[in-house]
């Protein structure tokens, strides 16, 4: 019935893990909301016409007492605390917990800016190498220190997010600007990125991008967006998201160039 509910609604297409349980819960709190609107303007529609002046002349203003009245405040409190309890709290407990290092999650860093995203992939060696802001330009948009051996392996991209299906990835979301926000709406993730800040992030796809109608035979079709105003070129801060099968992800990986190399 539930998942009914969230067709009908008609959310974007879900490829994380996490998405089917936050959609659910969305499509409820919905449909709570359908419910009460209903049944509040019935009752003003009651209430315009049992007490118009007419046939009561003197206001009353005492609350409405009885066991109607009782009854519905019950309800709705008894509603709200089945919603946080029976979704909220398990969809919370769920979704609060890092994936540990056992679970071998692709951890990735995303560098917001006016108007891209950056993003930044520890080369073979799986350590991210050491960032410097005043080593930050053109060349390098996410400040690699030459000098760490850590930074020679490491990849960067510009707006191409590559992730793994069935990896649960981590995203490390950072702005070099102003307050930027990450969202990858097929992943049902929303984050600001706030300069100053390093705010983990997590998510794991179960679909790869091809599985989409949509998304057939077309290159970079998932979109990431910058969900809040950040300034005049707002409107082209758009990257791409592509999950690809475990063959694809380390096939893209092994085209890339590091970042830095061993160049001096």
């Amino acid at each position: 019935m539930i998942d009914m509910m969230v067709r009908w609604l008609g959310f974007p297409p879900d490829a994380s893990q996490h998405g089917l349980a936050l959609d659910r819960m969305t499509a409820v709190v919905h449909w709570m909301m359908l419910l009460l609107f209903v049944g509040w303007g019935a009752f003003m529609i009651y209430v315009l016409f049992r007490f118009r002046a007419g046939r009561q002349p003197q206001a009353v203003y005492a609350g409405a007492k009885g066991a109607v009245a009782k009854s519905s405040e019950i309800a709705v409190i008894a509603a709200e605390v089945l919603l946080l309890v029976l979704f909220a709290f398990p969809t919370w407990a769920t979704w609060v917990r890092i994936p540990t290092a056992e679970e071998h999650p692709l951890e990735i860093r995303v560098i917001g800016e006016q108007f891209a995203w950056n993003v930044h992939y520890p080369g073979p060696d799986g350590k991210f190498g050491k960032t410097e802001v005043h080593l930050v330009n053109s060349n390098n948009p996410v400040g690699l220190d030459k000098s760490d051996p850590a930074a020679l392996d490491d990849i960067t991209t510009i707006n191409q997010l590559h992730v793994e299906m069935n990896r649960p990835v981590i995203v490390h979301l950072s702005s070099k600007d102003v307050i930027h926000s990450f969202n990858l709406p097929v992943m049902r993730v929303k984050q600001d990125a706030i300069p100053g800040l390093e705010i983990p992030i997590h998510f794991t796809p179960v679909k790869t991008s091809p599985e989409y109608p949509a998304c057939a035979g077309q290159k970079d079709c998932w979109e990431i967006a910058c969900a809040q105003l950040c300034g005049l070129g707002h409107f082209r801060m758009r990257g791409f998201l592509n999950v690809d099968s475990p063959e694809q992800f380390q096939a893209w990986m092994a085209q890339q160039t590091p970042a830095v190399g061993g160049s001096s």
